[in-house]
């Protein structure tokens, strides 16, 4: 620390405020301590930082993503997330398996991690008990049936449909389906977004006086094919469908294609809970709801690492914080037909 000292012009302590980010530097001498640090060939150990802090300064983000696709809305979490805490100092390390109590539990209590990320959440779900009960600093990207005790950032599902519905309905269309994921059977079955999803749509066809139609959705492009298949079936003459599953989105456009239904002619189709670049991937391209992925992802590691660095209140509320999926028009849908 002596030799970056004398080669900067500054203290010591200048350079102890500058690696370990303890202190506020100006920009203009926390460049001449990192490029003497760059002349002399020193750079931060890590190991020791945390063996003498007892902090790792990495935070674990589990999305289990060996059983769930890690898709590209996920992908925008994840990166946003990423990008955030390496602005605050900190590493964000994806942990893609399914991570039951017990594996959480040889996770944390190795002090590998100071904080968690949860993702992909259920309603039911058995690690944000074990984050609880382990007093474990977390925050949670989606919510359980039960937010009392749960700091959480989420897309706000139920408003996202609502206005899905009322942009439709809004263009005529009365006979709507909805398309989402079969989870049952699966480890990701009770997936949070996909109940809350279609609870919301049930209900709200409803009160406006309208027959919900639901079907299910296998994998891929075959699964959107068997979906459109299935829908119409159920409502032979169905004027609009909105899906929440990205990469079975393509198939089902083809699927209503094969069966003589042009888009957006005869059937609109709006995708929710999605992106630009994956309604890019269809043809046409589909209208989205956007899903806030940038957003999130940055406020839930702000919120973590306030909790981490003792930033937060003792009193302070728990975060939580609700944001819909913004509409993006595209070429996938139009006035109901005549």
């Amino acid at each position: 620390m002596q030799e970056v000292a004398t080669r900067a012009g500054v203290s010591i302590a200048t350079v102890s405020f500058v690696v370990n980010g303890t202190k506020r530097v100006s920009p203009a001498t926390r460049e001449r301590v990192t490029a003497a640090m760059a002349e002399l060939g020193f750079r931060n150990n890590v190991v020791a930082r945390a063996l003498a802090s007892k902090r790792t300064r990495i935070i674990a983000l589990l999305h289990p993503a060996l059983e769930h696709r890690l898709g590209s809305t996920s992908m925008k979490f994840f990166m946003s997330a990423a990008n955030r805490a390496s602005e605050l100092g900190y590493h964000l390390v994806l942990w893609p398996v399914v991570t039951g109590p017990d594996e959480l539990r040889d996770l944390l209590s190795g002090g590998l991690v100071d904080g968690v990320v949860v993702m992909e959440v259920k309603m039911e779900d058995s690690r944000i008990e074990r984050l609880t009960d382990l007093r474990v600093p977390f925050i949670s990207i989606g919510r359980t049936a039960d937010t009392t005790h749960l700091p959480f950032v989420d897309i706000d599902f139920e408003k996202t449909m609502e206005d899905g519905l009322d942009y439709l309905t809004g263009l005529g269309h009365r006979r709507i389906g909805l398309v989402i994921e079969d989870l049952e059977g699966t480890s990701m079955a009770g997936y949070a977004p996909h109940i809350r999803s279609e609870r919301t749509f049930r209900e709200s066809m409803t009160r406006r006086g309208l027959l919900p139609h639901v079907v299910t959705c296998g994998p891929g492009a075959a699964g959107g094919r068997q979906a459109a298949a299935d829908l119409l079936a159920t409502e032979p003459d169905i004027s609009a469908v909105i899906v929440m599953k990205d990469d079975s989105a393509f198939g089902l456009v083809r699927g209503l294609s094969t069966a003589g239904r042009r888009v957006p002619d005869d059937v609109s189709v709006l995708s929710i809970a999605s992106s630009d670049e994956a309604g890019a991937q269809s043809e046409p391209v589909l209208s989205t709801m956007n899903a806030p992925g940038h957003e999130l992802g940055k406020l839930a590691v702000e919120a973590l690492i306030e909790q981490l660095d003792g930033a937060a209140a003792p009193d302070a509320e728990l975060p939580h914080l609700l944001l819909p999926c913004l509409l993006h028009v595209a070429g996938s849908t139009a006035p109901a037909p005549a």
